[in-house]
């Protein structure tokens, strides 16, 4: 192969021939590598979040070796490095709390070394989008390659879905419906393969998200973790690499205002995870795009849930693959999709989805035809939440989207361990559930826990839901009358904290108002009383967190972290 020019970012260390580029040539030869590879070709970096305690992504290093594959095919040097892996099962206190930890170990990790562009390898909740927060802040060619989905759960002849069923089946057991034994056997039958969630939860949300922005190849998110599909998109993702720095593709200009809104579109008609608004809002300010909470509401108002998946729909992950997966989803969105915008393939989201269909019209639906109606997110502003608070309707209870109660307040979420189920209780079905002190600083980290469990003795009733109200987050994969995301949150002396118990709540979903119907003068008086909590025993990555993490509106990525990075001077290394 003929010399390629030495014109890459990392012939700065690999292509002199004095005393620096002997360093870094020799430590790297002795893995065995050859003196032809270091001719002054792409060097591609492959960040992986690889881990045992990620069990989502716990097969990486075998997608890595596809997409080695690939990056050699087309004459370039493959380096795999590792970074945070963030299992959103396992992490304590939340995963949510180290996204932004693991976004500036991307960054400095891509930046620091010599690398001329970036294959991300993640998938559980928060490794992707804090990989491409990380990646956006250096701005090097970048394709985004998921662990994709795992098999579809089988229990009792029927399939179930991960989290989704998790939910249901706690309520069965509390209500006395489900044995514990079947309870058992259920967990045992749900996660079948390695992969993420094959429920549309925040993992898949944020895949397909990435793929409908045109920063992964067609059907990254809905081919299955375990098929040979997902390692040829490894394998052709290694390709499109080394063709994307050659063209010198950065990853900029793959996140343009259009970019955000096609996958903003898209993620409405997968009825994709909430999580996901926090990661684009955050992705957005890391690029310097303009994008505000309420754009998920304006973008999203003409877009009806298309993926007839769980939890706002009946099929799974795997059964989207197969009727045609996320280009068959947006075939049917071609009408109000951007599809003149460029993709890290090479080709716009236009020729992406040109030969595109949708094999099971149970799975996917059309606009004229829709898995339902409601879908999107509902942006819900009023005293409450004067900076926004969020609604899935897909997931929701369409009878509860217009309600008024009064308030049951649980100040933390150990305070509501301890007496939700407590018979005295003073709660019915009228009520309005309200969890606070579970925001981004407040627990910290802002847990998915406002999709708070029914009362015990309410589940026995057999009501199913009931209108929460928190500033935590929820998982993709739950369902129900929630809203999300309250802003400010309690712990910064949001209103949510002055909220008492036997206040009258109001939400008029449609109308997009959440109100407490208290005098002004009263909440007043309540906040003159409200008094914050010490945090002087705070050290190291959580003090930093705690004193520089933005609110769930400004996508809570840390305040020093937003904007270009154009003015950070790379140094040569010595």
């Amino acid at each position: 192969m003929a010399k390629e020019p030495r014109t890459y970012r990392s012939a700065h260390s690999y292509g002199k021939d004095d005393k620096d580029g002997f360093l870094h040539r020799s430590w790297m030869k002795a893995q065995g590598f050859p003196e032809d590879v270091f001719d002054g070709r792409p060097v591609i970096g492959i960040c992986n979040t690889w881990s045992e305690i990620t069990p989502c992504n716990s097969h990486l290093r075998e997608v890595a070796d596809y997409v080695k594959r690939g990056v050699w095919e087309r004459g370039g040097l493959p380096l795999e490095f590792p970074a945070l892996s963030l299992g959103e099962t396992q992490v304590r206190p939340t995963a949510m709390l180290f996204r932004n930890l693991l976004a500036m170990e991307v960054e400095e990790s891509i930046r620091m070394n010599p690398i001329d562009g970036v294959v991300l390898l993640g998938g559980c909740d928060k490794t992707t989008p804090g990989q491409m927060m990380g990646a956006a802040s250096v701005d090097l060619p970048t394709i985004v390659v998921s662990s994709g989905p795992m098999l579809t759960g089988k229990f009792q002849g029927r399939d179930i879905g991960s989290g989704t069923e998790v939910w249901r089946f706690s309520e069965e057991v509390r209500a006395g419906t489900m044995t514990m034994d079947e309870f058992k056997a259920a967990e045992a039958a749900m996660s079948r393969s390695r992969g993420v969630c094959m429920t549309m939860g925040s993992a898949s949300s944020f895949a397909a998200v990435a793929e409908g922005m045109g920063l992964a190849l067609p059907h990254n998110a809905a081919t299955p973790g375990v098929e040979a599909g997902r390692f040829r998109i490894g394998h052709l993702a290694g390709r499109a690499i080394v063709d994307l720095v050659r063209a010198d593709a950065k990853m900029s200009q793959f996140l343009t205002r259009k970019h955000f809104e096609n996958g903003i579109r898209v993620h409405a008609a997968m009825g994709g995870s909430t999580n996901s608004i926090i990661h684009l809002l955050a992705l957005a300010g890391r690029c310097g795009v303009d994008l505000t909470l309420d754009d998920f509401d304006v973008f999203t108002r003409d877009i009806p849930l298309l993926a007839n998946i769980s939890p706002s729909g009946d099929f799974h992950m795997e059964d989207l693959h197969y009727a045609g997966g996320v280009p068959a989803v947006m075939k049917e969105l071609e009408s109000v999709l951007h599809l003149d915008v460029p993709t890290v393939g090479g080709t716009t989201i236009g020729d992406c989805i040109a030969d595109a269909r949708v094999w099971n019209r149970s799975v996917i639906g059309s606009l004229a035809e829709p898995a339902k109606e409601l879908a999107g997110t509902w942006v819900l502003r009023g005293n409450l939440a004067p900076g926004g608070a969020i609604m899935k309707p897909s997931a929701a209870s369409p009878e509860l989207l217009s309600f008024e109660g009064r308030a049951v307040v649980f100040d933390t979420i150990e305070d509501y361990k301890a007496r939700v189920d407590d018979p005295d209780l003073d709660i019915d079905e009228t009520c309005v559930m309200v969890l606070r002190n579970c925001g981004i600083r407040g627990y910290p980290g802002m847990p998915e826990v406002a999709n708070m469990a029914l009362p015990k003795k309410l589940l026995g009733k057999g009501v199913r839901d009931m209108v929460r109200v928190s500033d935590a987050r929820m998982s993709g994969t739950a369902f129900g009358t929630v809203v999300l995301h309250v802003t400010p949150e309690a712990d910064v002396g949001g209103p949510l904290a002055l909220v008492r118990d036997g206040d009258v709540i109001r939400l008029d979903a449609p109308n997009r108002a959440l109100e407490l119907l208290v005098p002004d003068d009263e909440l007043e008086r309540r906040a003159r009383e409200w008094s914050a909590e010490d945090r002087s025993r705070l050290r190291g990555y959580l003090k930093m967190h705690d004193q520089h993490v933005l609110q769930a509106d400004k996508g809570c990525d840390l305040d020093f972290l937003q904007g270009s990075s154009g003015d950070v001077v790379e140094r040569e290394s010595h």
